[in-house]
């Protein structure tokens, strides 16, 4: 097995493991091979420095940052970031799907932020229009909402969160 650092042409960078060159090769040429972050399948192989045990101190040196070359041509390889692991088709469509709720929910509703379960009382009781709203709240705030009867769900995270 071969471990690939990957960059797609809008610089995200991520690992992918393969079981030869050829396979990833042939994996990228039918579109297998795709992005975490934004699903592009224009996805290279970026160069990477070849690990190598040191035998004066047993330690392992750094990766080199480097270019990426691809059948395409060249391109710069992406600034450091986290690893990521390669996502199947059905992770990515979910991914998708809670990207899309999110923006949703931001753009049809009222960030109240830390004011959520007050407000979300305040609509529920009648003390204020009945309007779609989001927030904040920790966990003993939203089970107490819950307790009361008033629906609340978690909002996915944004796409720039990696937890």
């Amino acid at each position: 097995m071969i471990r690939y650092t990957l960059v797609c042409e809008a610089q995200h960078g991520f690992e992918s493991w393969f079981p030869s060159s050829d396979s990833f090769d042939a994996q990228a040429a039918r579109g297998l091979v795709s992005c975490p972050v934004c699903g592009s399948v224009q996805v290279g192989k970026s160069m990477m420095a070849p690990s190598v045990v040191r035998t004066d101190r047993g330690s392992r040196t750094p990766p080199a940052p480097a270019g990426l070359s691809s059948e395409a041509g060249s391109i710069p390889a992406a600034p450091h970031t986290t690893p990521q692991l390669a996502l199947t088709e059905p992770e990515q469509r979910l991914r998708a799907l809670r990207r899309a709720m999110r923006e949703a929910v931001t753009r049809n509703a009222d960030d109240v932020g830390t004011r959520f379960p007050e407000e979300a009382r305040r609509i529920h009781y009648g003390e204020t229009e009945t309007r779609a709203i989001y927030g904040e709240a920790s966990l003993d705030e939203a089970r107490a909402l819950v307790d009361e009867g008033i629906a609340v769900a978690p909002l996915p995270p944004a796409s720039d969160d990696r937890h």
